[in-house]
């Protein structure tokens, strides 16, 4: 895990730990900045701050504020150290084992997906009974996490995660119980708006995954805008280079590459069977370079 974390931005794959750093990096700075204004007598100032990285509940101060909804899946609360400790825990676990199979690309593109889904949610159940919720501003990357949390469950149901005091547990009824809860949640209203979030984010991450088998990439959009965005921040090449046909000694240069549709099924298959570390080592080799595509 040491190692994961040091070498989080310089290897690929590691989206997990990534999203974890700036999770943890917005917290830091806002924590810094809330002892500097309390030291100060300016905590009025830091709630003003903080406002705008939460996202408002009414249409009105939302529109005023539409950054919020990116920003608000990278924030916590300020006041329980808990939210942001559980919220990463579930991330590394889930994320982890989600960027192993699918890898880290898909992984971003699910966490932002999810969590604008369960913003989306918030805001527009929010606004169509506002008495029903109360006036309130919604931070966490809960959202975003119950939609990896489901997507991965959806991909591989029967893998199993072992647990402390419960031992060996499917992740289909991890991702279940957190479903069911949130529902509980929202029947006798409590933390309403953040468990609307939640079951936004669930369903995204169960239609993401559902389309995803069926061939069919929601996130490919944000992907390649963070490509773009990544792109602008390059140094251009100042050598110029220039192409020519060159007769193909193979019939496809990806021909190395490619795993055949029916291996890869025969995979997943051993692995709800035996789990992931029942596969042998070319295994493993082909799964890695399926993920890739």
């Amino acid at each position: 895990m040491f190692e994961e974390f040091k070498n989080a931005f310089a290897r690929p794959n590691y989206a997990h730990v990534q999203l974890i750093w700036i999770n943890v990096a917005v917290f830091v700075i806002l924590l810094i900045a809330d002892l500097l204004t309390w030291m100060l007598g300016a905590g009025a100032f830091f709630e003003t701050i903080y406002r705008q990285f939460s996202m408002p509940s009414g249409l009105s101060e939302y529109l005023s504020r539409p950054w919020t909804l990116l920003t608000y899946m990278f924030t916590h609360s300020m006041r329980d150290i808990f939210h942001i400790l559980f919220n990463m825990l579930v991330l590394y676990w889930f994320g982890r084992l989600f960027v192993e199979y699918l890898g880290g690309d898909k992984l971003v593109a699910l966490y932002i997906l999810g969590g604008l889904t369960g913003g989306i949610a918030y805001l527009l159940l929010y606004n169509l009974n506002p008495g029903f919720f109360g006036r309130a501003e919604m931070v966490g990357a809960s959202g975003a996490i119950y939609a990896v949390v489901v997507a991965t469950a959806v991909l591989l149901p029967n893998y199993t995660f072992y647990l402390l005091f419960f031992g060996p547990v499917r992740i289909k009824y991890i991702a279940m119980f957190y479903v069911i809860i949130s529902v509980l949640y929202v029947r006798h209203g409590v933390n309403l708006g953040g468990n609307i979030a939640h079951l936004g984010g669930a369903l995204m991450g169960f239609v993401y995954m559902k389309q995803l088998q069926a061939g069919v990439n929601w996130g490919g959009w944000i992907t390649e805008t963070l490509y773009w965005i990544k792109g602008l921040f390059r140094p251009r090449s100042k050598v110029k280079v220039s192409y020519r046909n060159v007769r193909k000694t193979r019939p496809s240069a990806e021909a190395p590459d490619k795993v055949p549709q029916e291996e890869i099924d025969a995979i997943l298959d051993k692995i709800s069977a035996g789990g992931y570390d029942s596969l042998t080592r070319e295994e493993k080799e082909k799964l890695f370079r399926a993920s890739r595509k």
